[in-house]
């Protein structure tokens, strides 16, 4: 037989009426014993309210800002329980019993009482507790409750933004600060203006996109025999012809191939942005730090057109005479260490593209061809790519058509 009863606030701890901050059931709710059903504050603790029993709430008797003492009404609650008998029935024995059902609950307030005052944050149990299961800091959780309470809601919307790319990522603990000086002698220099912006961009995409980095290799013998047939001939006219040029053509033989490399992230995540243009940037080492032009329509223009536009825009950037929107409106990365060395590295995603491919410096290996080794010279690509649009099997199908363009470009201008 179902019963309405009245649930009360239990014994608190303390006589003077305390605030309402959050009211966690509403009429139609079914609750389980111990589920919370308020949240109170005092000027010295914050506790959860567990019902002492299961059932449906029926109506709810208090509201935010409320002030309650031990006896007032919470909420009528519908349950199948026997809860309590006439008081003339009533027993020394029942008494006990009922006085041992109450303990545990009132013990219960106590324990998850937490002060607030220390922090200076206002937020209930409930919410602290759901703060330490994400491991956030709850200082970094814009509030909007009452009285600038930080209310589930804020912790979600908060995880939520997050999610979507805003503000950076979760919360890490601070660098701790170190006097290098007790060890021995130190210089100190500041970090230089291009590094400081880039170092903040690197940040942001490296903890907001999941990266995977594909590693292969491609034969440019060919090409360099090529290249070197013709190096004089290009410098006649004034720049170089380096195996980048022949790479961003094959990079944007591919794109066009595979479009879904060619793209970005829509800001809420739910769509891709597939780009009908190709756009490479390409990264620039000066002696400010690491600028990233963009040398556009790739797939439009010649070996020899791309030689002297990266010659150009590299001179440019090294002299700090780039116009910002020469930074701008990269659809794919490449960043080349070739001339410098290294095997393979895992070069971080210039968002909003979606990949970056990095090259790294050739050597000749023995390739096994027709039964015997032959000596190849074999150029070590590193493709990363974000995996909340591409997949490991997408990235290595990339990585082979790349491989057979680079291989098999036309070797002429």
């Amino acid at each position: 037989m179902s019963n309405v009863i009245e649930v009360k606030v239990p014994d608190i701890g303390q006589s003077e009426a305390v605030d309402v901050i959050e009211v966690l059931v509403k009429a139609g709710d079914t609750i389980a014993v111990d589920d919370p059903i308020v949240t109170l504050e005092s000027d010295k603790a914050s506790m959860d309210v567990p019902s002492p029993y299961s059932g449906v709430v029926e109506s709810v008797s208090v509201k935010v800002d409320d002030k309650v003492t031990e006896g007032s009404v919470i909420l009528l609650l519908k349950t199948e329980a026997s809860v309590e008998k006439p008081a003339k029935e009533e027993k020394a024995a029942d008494k006990k019993e009922t006085e041992a059902k109450v303990a545990p609950i009132t013990a219960a307030v106590k324990e998850t009482a937490q002060p607030t005052i220390a922090d200076n944050l206002h937020a209930g149990p409930a919410v602290r507790r759901l703060a330490r299961e994400l491991d956030l800091d709850l200082k970094q959780i814009p509030a909007t409750g009452p009285k600038g309470r930080i209310s589930k809601e804020d912790v979600k919307a908060y995880v939520q933004s997050r999610m979507q790319g805003g503000g950076g990522g979760f919360a890490f603990p601070p660098a701790p600060q170190i006097d290098f000086a007790q060890f021995g002698p130190i210089t100190i220099e500041p970090l230089s203006k291009i590094k400081k912006l880039s170092g903040a961009n690197l940040h942001r995409n490296w903890v907001t996109i999941p990266h995977v980095t594909q590693f292969d290799e491609a034969d440019i013998t060919n090409l360099e025999i090529f290249r070197a047939e013709h190096k004089s001939e290009v410098e006649k006219q004034g720049f170089k012809l380096t195996p980048l040029v022949f790479i961003m053509k094959a990079v944007a033989a591919t794109l066009k191939k595979m479009p879904q490399f060619n793209a970005s992230l829509s800001a809420d995540g739910a769509s891709i942005v597939l780009k009908q243009y190709i756009h490479l940037g390409v990264a620039v080492d000066t002696p400010n730090g690491l600028v990233v032009p963009v040398v556009r329509d790739v797939d439009k223009k010649s070996v020899l057109e791309l030689a002297a536009e990266l010659a150009s825009i590299s001179e440019r950037a090294r002299n700090k005479a780039l116009k910002t929107p020469e930074l701008q409106g990269s659809s794919f990365s490449i960043s080349s260490l070739g001339g410098i060395g290294g095997t393979a590295f895992t070069p971080i995603i210039n968002a909003p593209d979606v990949a970056i491919l990095g090259v790294s410096k050739s050597s000749y290996k023995p390739v096994y061809d027709k039964g015997s080794f032959v000596p190849r010279l074999m150029l070590p690509l590193s493709l990363s790519y974000d995996h909340r649009v591409i997949d490991g099997a997408d990235g290595a199908r990339f990585c082979k058509q790349l491989v057979e363009y680079i291989e098999g470009v036309p070797l002429s201008f």
